[in-house]
Formats: C-alpha cells, sequence, structure tokens
C-alpha cells in the first residue's frame, strides 16, 4: 500500500497511562465528542480479554456457548449506538487481518460483525498488502477520538491490555488519522469478508497463549 504515510511514534511525547487511566480518560474523552468521528487501528492477531464471558466460553472451547453470548450484546450496542447518533459521530475501526485466520481473529470477527449491525463502520485489510510498510515491524494498535486525541493502545507480550500512550501533538493526531482514512479507503466492508472468509469456517479451536 504505497500511498499510505504513518508518522512515526515517540513515546516520550506522550503521557503514558495504566489500565485504568486509560480507561477513564478515554471514555471521558468520547463522551465530549460532538461532530466529529473517531478512527481505530487493529492489528494484533491475538489479544486476551478482561472480563468477556464469549471469549472465556471461547477460550474452553464451547464455540455456540461463545457466540450465544456475543448475542446477548445486542442492548448495550443499540444505546451505545444511539448515544453516538445523539453527539452526531461515526466509530470507524479498521481491522488488518492475516490469512488463515487465528483462532481468535475468528471469534473476534463474529463480535466486529455484530457492532457492525449498530453503526460502528468496520473494514478489513489483508495484512499481506502491508508488506512494505511494515518492513520494520507490525502498525501500532491505534484510536484517534474526535481529531483531537491519539492513543497508543498497549498490550503485554501475552495481549493483555496494558493501558496506553496518549498523544494530543496536532501534526501527530492528524497524520495518524490520515493513514487510518488511507487504511479505510482500502478496505473491505466487514459483511463481504465476514460472508466469504468466516461464515464458512468450523469452530475454532482455541490455543493454549
Amino acid at each position: 500500500m504505497r500511498d499510505l504515510h504513518a508518522p512515526p511514534l515517540d513515546r516520550t511525547q506522550g503521557v503514558r497511562t495504566d489500565r485504568a487511566a486509560y480507561s477513564a480518560d478515554f471514555w471521558q474523552r468520547y463522551g465530549r465528542i460532538y461532530q466529529r468521528d473517531s478512527w481505530k487501528l487493529e492489528r494484533r492477531e491475538h489479544f486476551v480479554e478482561l472480563n468477556n464471558p464469549s471469549w472465556d466460553a471461547f477460550r474452553r472451547g464451547d464455540w455456540d456457548q461463545a457466540l450465544r453470548l456475543l448475542e446477548n450484546k445486542r442492548e448495550g450496542l443499540r444505546k451505545a449506538a444511539e448515544q453516538d447518533r445523539k453527539q452526531r459521530t461515526v466509530f470507524h475501526r479498521v481491522r488488518v487481518v492475516g490469512l488463515p485466520l487465528t483462532p481468535y481473529l475468528q471469534w473476534e470477527l463474529h463480535s466486529l460483525r455484530l457492532k457492525a449491525e449498530y453503526d460502528e463502520v468496520i473494514r478489513i485489510v489483508d495484512a499481506a498488502r502491508l508488506a512494505t510498510v511494515e518492513s520494520e515491524g507490525p502498525l501500532p494498535e491505534l484510536v484517534v477520538l474526535g481529531g483531537l486525541t491519539l492513543y497508543e493502545v498497549v498490550y503485554t507480550d501475552a495481549g493483555v491490555l496494558d493501558g496506553g500512550v496518549r498523544y494530543t501533538r496536532p501534526d501527530l493526531v492528524q497524520g495518524w488519522e490520515a493513514a487510518i482514512r488511507t487504511l479505510f479507503e482500502n478496505g473491505e466492508d466487514i459483511a463481504d469478508f465476514f460472508a466469504r472468509e468466516v461464515a464458512p469456517l468450523p469452530p475454532p479451536q482455541p490455543t493454549t497463549e
């Protein structure tokens, strides 16, 4: 993807926060957004989900229960979508995906497909298209809130959320928003990707990671 220009990140220019402080800061700032959109970039292919019953069921190997528990999230997603409409904001997500899918990604794509039914706009980018961009390492996990705040989301090696780094320098925020927009514009709608690559798959076998 030759037209992608990703600004370098220097964590010394941001504010490092632990998991609790990152979450509190994120939701406080998200609640203040009005008439501005947000953008998220997801790159890792395995995470450890905390306090997520569906993920716990997936990890136990109970795929049917994992899917049933995802369905239980519909009311919460509906309320969140209603609040976003009041704030006149749209949350865009770019999910980088390698094939064949990891077990985690197979589970997560079911979750994301459900979110897309409730106004989150999600597109999938084939990891193979990022070979040039990622010649020195994978893209970071990022969120740009309302064009004003950039978070680099930090995880442990195992994939457990470990807080974030907040950046507010305008050129850095705008540069990464433009980069995520470029990925988004080159991505595929999740509904089409899901129907072709995810729906036909048998239940995944959870790993021991």
